[in-house]
């Protein structure tokens, strides 16, 4: 049975939309035209999933998250709270896909973390078995194929480190190994290729 959070707003799913049970889907959350939830997946509050999304068995999907239309999350991803991910973008889960050789057990899946407030731009990839970092930035067509640390801003492919991304979403300039956002105000410390909030 599909379960819904006791909170004041409950979610809304289009007509469209296909919801399995069980399933569970916090309030204030919108599944617009043509989506896909497969039973066993978790989806928190206040959440925005797109059009033609598809959702896979036990997948886990935090609060305010947003996934953007045609973007398919399949079982061993994790999106963590504040994650947003843009059109078309891709995940996989398994690393040696082969038709005649299935490998479609838990067992052949390499998970994908995305932590909390993480961005992944419109067409990117995200070969599986990696970690996005808390507040890092995917840009737009870009192929991750390793870990991408906290606030870091990558791109291109292979996607590579091109800077650092403050939690807003503006870019840092550092001035040695420090930096302040000029939009925000926060601060922020870099150890090598370790970015951490400062104040």
């Amino acid at each position: 049975m599909t379960s819904l959070r006791p909170q004041a707003h409950a979610a809304f799913v289009h007509p469209s939309s296909y919801v399995d049970e069980p399933c569970e889907i916090g309030a204030g959350t919108k599944i617009w035209h043509f989506s896909h939830v497969m039973a066993g997946a978790h989806i928190g509050a206040n959440c925005s999933i797109g059009q033609n999304v598809v959702i896979a068995p036990n997948v886990r999907i935090g609060d305010n998250v947003k996934i953007q239309n045609n973007v398919s999350v399949y079982e061993g991803v994790i999106l963590e709270d504040d994650v947003f991910c843009g059109p078309s973008m891709v995940f996989t889960n398994v690393v040696t896909p082969r038709s005649g050789t299935p490998r479609n057990t838990a067992a052949d899946y390499r998970p994908t973390i995305v932590r909390r407030g993480a961005t992944i731009g419109a067409n990117a990839t995200i070969v599986c078995g990696h970690e996005l970092g808390a507040f890092a930035f995917v840009g737009a067509g870009s192929v991750v194929t390793k870990d991408v640390p906290a606030y870091a801003m990558v791109y291109g492919n292979p996607a590579r480190i091109h800077g650092y991304a403050c939690e807003c979403g503006l870019a840092l300039a550092f001035d040695g190994d420090a930096a302040r956002c000029d939009a925000c105000g926060r601060g922020y410390a870099r150890t090598g290729s370790t970015v951490r909030r400062s104040s």
